[in-house]
């Protein structure tokens, strides 16, 4: 059993990542906005792509590199790669104006904050799990949450600095938050009993097949979470006519109601199993990016229902899906979690970098490309009956 410090970090450390993770599509505005970095949708898309690059070989390599350097070691390297992310972002603002030195700043600033998310995430997790071993599926939901409620609190965050005419205020208290961390962290023993053993059963000699149902599941998961995480602001401000204020309102509508479906769902979860919940949730997706794609200009609070209903459909997918993996995949041990992982972010960067040149030069409106994404995710729907094919699904995990 760990002490509270312990127990303190690793949940500390997830609802601060959380934060930075959506401070960059929470500050959309700003970035592209003519009077601070003026990037276009194409540019201020391809900022992810470095991110999740970044996150999906960092993932990846972490779980082999758990077994030589430690748990303990891989969150304080993501800890690390959120500061100097944060740091950049900070930093990005003294060079506006001065061509592509801020784009160039903010590309190495993402870049950062993948590397941060690909190794943070998969350590806090082993660690909430095998802090609480007899409760192992709560502990790890609690952790969940607290991380989406650090993404429901960035977009509320952007838009109090930006009142108060700070908006770098949060990458700057980001920063703060994630330094102490690591000064906490780094006096701590953050170790789990047969953490190594476990991360050595997760270099097995091929990949099994089932794995590839779950990474699609992930995959698909990715590109419709991302286009509510990222494209929410632009399309409200943008299609629906919202100010910034509201559309952040519309953001944090989405990552708060992540959060509350995620505890709610464990909550239930004896009357409403899982098994239900995961067939469940992709259509009510489906139907929240039809209704995004049917919103009519001036109908601001429409666009926060649509955004809060999206939250709710993707709410437990994600955690469900590294849940039923690690519990039928075993014998992978700790590479389950890093690979779904990896394949979520590589969603997350087909849908955060592609449909900004879809907008800018093929002329295809947002609101058609929600539409595509309500086709993506009934696709999903359906993938869910694979991925839970047994009549009595395990617990769910975050």
């Amino acid at each position: 059993m760990a002490d509270r410090r312990e127990v303190g970090a690793v949940y500390g450390a997830g609802l601060v990542q959380g934060i930075a993770l959506v401070t960059f599509p929470a500050a959309s505005s700003i970035l592209t906005s003519p009077s601070y970095y003026d990037l276009t949708n194409s540019a201020y898309g391809s900022l992810f792509l470095p991110q999740a690059i970044a996150a999906i070989a960092s993932a990846l390599a972490g779980a082999r590199l758990t077994v030589r350097l430690g748990v303990k070691r891989m969150l304080l390297f993501g800890l690390a790669g959120d500061l100097a992310a944060m740091t950049l972002l900070v930093v990005s603002q003294a060079f506006i104006g001065q061509g592509a030195l801020p784009f160039a700043t903010l590309l190495l600033a993402t870049t950062s904050l993948g590397i941060g998310f690909g190794l943070t995430v998969p350590a806090i997790n082993t660690l909430a799990a095998g802090f609480f071993p007899a409760a192992a599926d709560r502990a790890v939901l609690y952790l969940n949450a607290l991380l989406g409620l650090g993404t429901a609190l960035a977009p509320i965050l952007v838009a109090v600095f930006l009142g108060l005419g700070w908006w770098w205020g949060l990458p700057t208290i980001v920063a703060l938050l994630l330094a102490g961390l690591i000064v906490l962290a780094a006096g701590l023993p953050l170790r789990v009993p047969g953490t190594a053993a476990s991360a050595r059963a997760g270099e097995p000699s091929g990949l099994p097949a089932r794995l590839w149902v779950f990474a699609a599941f992930a995959l698909l998961y990715g590109v419709v979470e991302t286009m509510n995480g990222n494209w929410a602001t632009l399309f409200m401000t943008s299609s629906v006519g919202a100010s910034t204020a509201l559309a952040s309102v519309a953001l944090t509508a989405f990552w708060g109601m992540v959060t509350v479906g995620r505890i709610a769902f464990a909550a239930i979860e004896r009357r409403f199993p899982e098994a239900d919940t995961y067939r469940l949730l992709p259509f009510v997706a489906a139907l929240a990016a039809l209704a995004v794609a049917a919103l009519p200009a001036g109908a601001d609070a429409g666009g926060v229902a649509a955004f809060g209903l999206a939250g709710l459909g993707c709410s437990a997918l994600l955690p469900l899906t590294i849940s039923f993996g690690q519990r039928e995949l075993t014998a992978m041990g700790a590479s389950v979690a890093a690979t779904l992982i990896a394949t979520y972010q590589l969603g997350y960067g087909l849908s955060a970098f592609g449909v900004g040149p879809l907008v800018d030069s093929a002329g295809i409106e947002l609101a058609t490309i929600y539409q595509v994404t309500a086709v993506v995710a009934v696709v999903l729907g359906v993938l869910s009956f694979a991925v839970v094919r047994s009549p009595r699904p395990a617990a769910a995990a975050a």
